[in-house]
């Protein structure tokens, strides 16, 4: 039987972020939570194929206790199984420090149930730094496949899979050997409506709740604030600035535009300048 395992996280909704302009933090408080959409996707991918090869599928995710509505939200889609990982311990934890709990977390499942493939969503939207996923999979020592937007194939028998994934000038195709990890974005899979049992299912759901200490001990020096190397400096809003002039061929004509084009190009010195190199 094929196991499977996302891995989650719980964002705020950053279509409501607002930013603190004295301490240039994000102001959370009243910020609505919800499951990172490119998790959502990626845990969407993974039960088809749990439901494609009678398998099953396990979901992990750090946070606070908040967080296990994420997960119940994993279990509606199909999930089987959901862990939170959560203790104050792993408070301001950076990529490099999450992808190491998460990385010890899949070890342990994969010591008592044997993982094939584990899933990611490409970034998370509050931080956008697309380091997670590819940081648990290096040390955990899997094959990575990354921006992963179909998966063809997966033998079991023979313990391979074969996935697309986007790239700058078209897809890859890759087959990579089992167990493997990918990063998700949104084209993997479309999220479901959710089946009538797997609905009551989730409402009645209670994860499980792993500390920093157990069933496995965390190095405290490599959690939190001290297993965090990242210093952030600043964040805020960029500022906003005047629209751009409009030039209508409609109203000027297109020698006119082109006119009126080319004589605020010759105005720029540097613009200028660049011209006269070319001629």
């Amino acid at each position: 039987m094929i196991h499977l395992l996302a891995s989650i996280k719980q964002v705020p909704d950053t279509t409501n972020i607002r930013i603190d302009p004295e301490t240039g933090s994000m102001i959370r408080k009243g910020v609505p939570a919800i499951l990172n959409p490119y998790d959502a996707h990626a845990v969407a991918a993974a039960a088809e194929w749990k439901r494609k090869l009678d398998g099953k599928l396990t979901v992990i995710t750090m946070g606070p206790p908040a967080a296990k509505e994420a997960l119940q939200e994993c279990i509606e889609m199909g999930a089987d199984r959901a862990i939170l990982i959560s203790d104050r311990k792993f408070a301001g934890s950076d990529t490099l420090a999450t992808s190491y709990v998460l990385a010890e977390a899949i070890r342990k499942i994969d010591q008592d149930d044997p993982v094939d493939l584990v899933f990611f969503g490409k970034q998370a939207i509050d931080g956008d730094t697309a380091q997670v996923g590819p940081g648990a999979a290096i040390r955990l020592g899997l094959p990575l496949i990354t921006y992963a937007v179909e998966i063809s194939e997966i033998n079991v028998d023979e313990k391979y899979a074969v996935i697309v994934r986007k790239t700058e000038s078209g897809k890859e195709i890759i087959q990579t050997s089992l167990p493997a990890a990918l990063t998700a974005e949104k084209a993997i899979a479309e999220i479901p409506y959710a089946a009538l049992p797997d609905l009551i299912t989730s409402l009645k759901f209670i994860p499980e709740v792993w500390s920093a200490d157990e069933p496995l001990a965390y190095d405290e020096n490599q959690i939190g604030l001290s297993g965090s190397p990242t210093m952030v400096a600043k964040s805020g809003t960029p500022e906003a600035h005047e629209p751009a002039e409009t030039i209508s061929v409609a109203e000027q004509g297109l020698s006119g535009a082109v006119e009126i084009i080319l004589g605020k190009m010759l105005s720029n010195s540097s613009v200028a300048s660049l011209l006269e190199e070319l001629k």
